[in-house]
């Protein structure tokens, strides 16, 4: 969805609600996402804040099982025109990471809601907290079944102070 910057009210802003199918390279968003946002001008930056709500299909990085996540994402944004930045070399602050940046005279919302939705993923997904993963011997998923596998406890980096410690007791 793509809205007129020129179409967004001075005073009281502009408010949406829609749903949009999003594709997204790595992620599998399994149902259109659902949004409902507030755009205000504030001089010639665009204020927008709400929610988007959607279900995403993950794969966790312990067990490596297919999974489905329901997102419910507050969105707080502020939009700068690039010409801005053309001008000047920026460096950003911390207080200006939630900051984007348009050109034109549109601004495309379903492009705010992919980054968005990237932007509130963990970078490795769990399907649960105490999720045991895989054996990494076996392969056996953990969650489902215990594995014969010998542990070796010892950190492999320290194996040379066990051997010290070997060495001087004999």
């Amino acid at each position: 969805m793509k809205v007129l910057i020129a179409d967004i009210p001075d005073d009281e802003g502009l408010n949406l609600d829609f749903e949009e199918k999003i594709e997204l390279e790595d992620i599998s968003i399994t149902s259109p996402v659902s949004a409902s946002l507030e755009l205000n001008k504030a001089g010639s930056e665009l204020v927008i804040t709400g929610r988007l709500k959607a279900e995403a299909g993950l794969r966790c990085s312990r067990c490596l099982k297919d999974f489905r996540r329901q997102l419910d994402i507050p969105v707080n944004v502020v939009y700068h025109p690039i010409k801005d930045i053309e001008t000047e070399r920026h460096e950003l602050k911390d207080d200006e990471m939630d900051m984007g940046f348009y050109r034109g005279e549109k601004l495309d919302l379903k492009e705010l809601l992919g980054e968005q939705i990237l932007l509130s993923l963990q970078m490795k997904s769990l399907c649960d907290e105490a999720c045991k993963g895989i054996c990494p011997t076996c392969g056996v998923d953990l969650n489902v079944e215990t594995c014969g596998c010998v542990r070796k406890t010892t950190d492999p980096r320290l194996e040379v102070l066990r051997n010290l410690l070997e060495k001087r007791k004999e």
